[in-house]
């Protein structure tokens, strides 16, 4: 199964693709929202999607938004280091919520919850 993983911050990417890869996944990573959506608009759709939320220009749950507009039954994840819901998240119900920071237990439950939810492929 492939996964997209968006974070604007390099060490936090580089650490969530370490998790996935050793939980056997393979991985295609962006470091902003504009750049995961030209990577899905290529053709190339990942399986799920994990985002950040906080992150400049467009923010987690804004990448959702356009990606359920787009892409209505790939599943998303919406990672966040923020206690309470982001703003205009309560829109995305379907999105699967993970707190940072997570272990890679946190991860792979976050994986299986949205993969059931919306059907990995």
């Amino acid at each position: 199964m492939t996964v997209l993983v968006l974070d604007d911050d390099a060490l936090v990417l580089m650490n969530t693709v370490l998790l996935l890869e050793d939980l056997g996944m393979e991985t295609m990573q962006a470091s902003s929202g504009a750049e995961a959506m030209t990577i899905m608009d290529s053709g190339e759709l990942p399986a799920v999607v994990i985002t950040d939320h906080a992150m400049p220009h467009m923010t987690g749950a804004e990448l959702c938004r356009r990606v359920r507009q787009q892409y209505p039954s790939l599943p998303l994840i919406l990672a966040t280091g923020y206690a309470e819901r982001p703003e205009g998240a309560e829109l995305l119900s379907d999105v699967v919520r993970l707190s940072k920071p997570f272990s890679q237990a946190q991860l792979s439950r976050a994986l299986s919850e949205a993969c059931n939810a919306g059907r990995c492929f």
